[in-house]
């Protein structure tokens, strides 16, 4: 069994118990991992009791209602509120999903967790610093890359073709999957983790692009792509409904084809 050791000051400690707004009588407690760099110390845990008559449907307004009415301090991201950018992904009641279409009354009763994505460093409250996801997603290079001469007006693709990269393209970088995948966790300064490959394989079979080759190599490591053990986190937390775990699956077997 692995044995973890969390370094110094990272378990965090019972922080503040927010009152109960006056005259309310539909609240729900919510329990919200807070650390701040300037503060320093243990990062806590502070609970909130929101009215949910007031609150909005989604967490994001729940956390929004927190922000304007009860802990202005409060940091997180958000941005479209649909579902699009992927900003506001979190870890809300043990589960990674995107705050903005994760309805409250889709979770289980009882007090409700909210902390930040696991396995990457917190730059404040529920803001991860995505530094080396990034630069993983940049690593497959997620454009099209070809060696014949550049058409007058479009590179063109059948419908067949088109439908190969369903269930790729609809990736919005939330992350959900990659900090919910076990061999992330372990190597992620290795392995490039579930969004990255799937974005890898969108490009690898795109009938436009003429880079296959070159791609597979740069993915011919022990690490960057054999890393992935289909535990299948990376599929049932990922809010879009994709399956990044098939996706390199298919990676996989065209490494060896190539070589068959």
């Amino acid at each position: 069994m692995v044995q973890l050791t969390l370094p110094k000051g990272s378990a965090p400690k019972k922080g503040k118990t927010w009152p109960k707004p006056q005259g309310a009588t539909n609240l729900r407690q919510f329990k919200i991992y807070r650390y701040s760099p300037e503060e320093g110390g243990n990062p806590r845990w502070d609970v909130y009791w929101v009215d949910m008559d007031r609150a909005g449907t989604m967490i994001l307004d729940v956390l929004l209602y927190i922000k304007n009415n009860i802990d202005p301090t409060l940091a997180f991201r958000r941005s479209c509120r649909e579902g699009v950018c992927g900003s506001c992904a979190m870890n809300i009641a043990g589960q990674n999903t995107i705050a903005c279409t994760k309805g409250f009354d889709e979770l289980p009763g009882g007090v409700i967790t909210i902390a930040p994505l696991p396995s990457q460093p917190v730059v404040k409250d529920l803001i991860p610093d995505l530094t080396n996801f990034y630069a993983q997603h940049a690593y497959v290079q997620p454009f099209l890359k070809t060696v014949t001469p550049e058409p007058e007006k479009e590179w063109k693709q059948s419908e067949e073709d088109r439908e190969e990269l369903n269930g790729l393209y609809e990736c919005i970088l939330c992350a959900s999957c990659t900090t919910s995948c076990p061999s992330y966790w372990w190597n992620g300064d290795k392995y490039l983790g579930p969004a990255a490959l799937l974005q890898a394989y969108r490009w690898l079979i795109d009938s436009r692009d003429e880079a296959t080759g070159e791609r597979l190599d740069d993915l011919e490591d022990p690490f960057k792509l054999y890393r992935c053990h289909t535990i299948m986190n990376c599929a049932q937390v990922c809010p879009k409904g994709l399956n990044p775990a098939k996706a390199i699956a298919k990676i996989k077997h065209m490494m060896v084809e190539r070589v068959s």
